[in-house]
């Protein structure tokens, strides 16, 4: 490694210290077990939240209870909507540990946790230890990233094995020809690999197109040999081709529906009822990286540079194209969620902790110290808007806790928008930059915490109701709706009543496994009336409308504010006026 590298200052290159020769083994271990104390503390405090978390336990939970790895089952029926890679993971988990919202999100926190220490080995390998640190500390306080972390969703696995692949590239095209570069090549078609069983095509696509654009523009093409692709090819294919081609020999129609429907027809078209204005991700880019993105400004200026000194910062012009690219992408698409562009953090967090490195080691210009007072304005905003936002009619619980919760985020937020003003007129950086970090480290554990009352789309009341009651012949329905966490805390499959939504490829593919839990409304009160004890989910205005009416055998056990519970009873149900 270089004994100095390169900052942009004004346009001029500044010498930064030597890295200091603190053990990476060392390193790693403290940022991991506090990184992993960080994500994974307070997973099991909340419900599990309808419909991606229930959706992504219910899979695994089948998974675990069947043994049936290949084929993906949501309720029973085939669901090829993702590959399986974290689903693979949560059912070993669930298998050596039972399901739990703890163990259910564990593999969030965990890739969480990894994606943190690559930021960390990036910027230590291109900038010094202190800019690994940074970014570290920077990826693992900014909002966007921490929130994603502790909700099940397959993305934060997309994101982390994508960060791999890209971050094995640009330190592998740094290596003269060796095993060492031979070994970081081959670690980022593993990645490669991975991100594919985790998310689809994109973990080839969106890697391969972010380093074509880098050596095409930037001209790096004389840095790009060797770069193994006959072994690394072989490589990828050993990991992510298997499960693809047992995918489809067992299922015909497999390759029709995840290649063309789920990939081609997401993308290009609307078909999946998400799309949004073409500038959707800017707010959530900048909002995201919130409290860092008041530095990006900054950032510019002393990691990235002109595009004239491009060739003496190509790394930091990777990571921009990276950002840059990822953006472009889901912007253009016709499908949009808001967790697509979590793989453009950490890249950000890279260029951002360089900046602070920077900073906490020199006394900053005027442009570090108009993002310290930029934390102060956004802060004061959202601590105002913490004050107001008006409390949940249909959540008491959430309600009851509120007073508290104000409470304590509007102090943490203005003691820290007062250590960054003393940090500001004593033009003390570390003292502005400390007080950001205290401050989000404060306040986003007091969300999490506050969140664990929140149950507004979750059926674990009602779950924890009828299980110790249930008998294996009794029948639990969801009516009008398929809510996703039911199956997960009943611990067993459940009728749907009058609703296909994602599940109608699955429903199709095995009518004759699928005809007699998937009713329609015709046939529902028929079925209720079958011998046995019955159970229903059903929505608010579902009920009223023609649940009430249609089923008269029924009493109303439990309501909450999005379902009501009914049972089965001899004594009918009087309609209210």
């Amino acid at each position: 490694m270089p004994a100095l590298t390169t900052s942009f200052h004004s346009g001029a290159p500044l010498a930064e210290p030597a890295p200091q020769s603190a053990s990476w083994v060392r390193d790693i271990a403290i940022l991991s077990v506090v990184c992993g104390l960080w994500f994974c503390a307070l997973l099991g405090l909340r419900p599990l939240g309808n419909p991606d978390e229930g959706r992504y336990s219910e899979i695994p939970r089948e998974m675990a209870a069947t043994g049936d790895f290949v084929t993906p089952r949501l309720n029973g029926v085939q669901y090829f909507e993702k590959p399986p890679l974290v689903y693979w993971l949560s059912a070993l988990t669930f298998r050596q540990f039972g399901v739990s919202e703890f163990t259910a999100r564990l593999w969030g926190g965990i890739f969480a946790v990894l994606g943190v220490l690559l930021a960390y080995a990036a910027g230590r390998a291109l900038y010094g230890r202190l800019s690994g640190v940074w970014a570290a500390i920077v990826l693992s306080t900014n909002i966007f990233y921490y929130v994603l972390s502790q909700i099940i969703l397959l993305d934060m696995a997309v994101a982390v094995t994508i960060t791999g692949c890209l971050l094995s590239f640009i330190l592998a095209v740094r290596e003269p020809r060796g095993r060492r570069r031979f070994w970081l090549f081959m670690g980022c078609y593993v990645f490669m690999a991975l991100a594919t069983l985790s998310k689809g095509l994109i973990g080839i696509a969106i890697p391969g197109a972010v380093m074509f654009f880098w050596l095409l523009l930037l001209n790096q093409w004389h840095k790009l040999m060797p770069f193994h692709p006959i072994a690394g090819t072989i490589l990828l294919l050993a990991i992510a081709a298997p499960w693809h081609i047992l995918a489809a020999r067992t299922h015909p129609d497999f390759l029709n529906f995840y290649f063309v429907h789920e990939h081609w027809l997401r993308f290009t078209t609307r078909v999946h009822g998400r799309y949004e204005p073409w500038w959707f991700f800017l707010p959530m880019f900048f909002g995201g990286l919130f409290p860092w993105s008041v530095f990006i400004s900054e950032t510019w200026r002393t990691s990235v540079g002109s595009w004239k000194s491009r060739t003496l910062n190509s790394e930091a012009w990777f990571f921009l194209i990276w950002i840059v690219f990822i953006v472009g992408f889901f912007s253009i698409s016709q499908s949009k969620l808001i967790p697509y562009i979590l793989p453009v953090f950490p890249p950000a967090a890279v260029l951002i902790g360089r900046a602070l490195a920077h900073a906490w080691r020199n006394q900053p210009e005027g442009g570090f110290f108009l993002a310290g007072r930029g934390f102060i304005c956004f802060s004061f905003l959202l601590a105002v808007a913490v004050v107001i936002v008006p409390a949940p009619g249909d959540q008491p619980d959430l309600a009851a806790r509120l007073p508290y919760f104000r409470a304590a985020a509007g102090f943490v937020l203005v003691a820290g928008m007062a250590g960054t003003i003393m940090g500001l007129r004593r033009k003390l950086p570390r003292l502005v930059i400390g007080s950001i970090v205290g401050t989000f480290v404060a306040v986003l554990v007091t969300v999490s915490i506050g969140a664990a009352t929140f149950e507004k789309t979750s059926t674990r009341k009602f779950a924890t109701m009828i299980k110790p009651i249930l008998k294996p012949e009794d029948r639990v329905y969801s009516v009008g709706t398929y809510t996703q966490d039911l199956p997960v805390y009943l611990n067993r499959l459940i009728h749907v009543v009058d609703y296909r939504g994602e599940l109608a490829y699955g429903i199709d593919a095995e009518p004759e496994m699928t005809s007699a839990r998937f009713l329609n409304r015709e046939d529902f009160p028929d079925d209720w009336n079958r011998p046995g004890d019955a159970y229903a989910v059903v929505r608010p205005k579902a009920y009223e409308r023609w649940f009430l009416p249609k089923i008269p055998n029924h009493r109303v056990i439990a309501r909450s504010a999005r379902f009501v519970l009914v049972s089965k009873s001899v004594d009918p149900v009087q309609p209210q006026p």
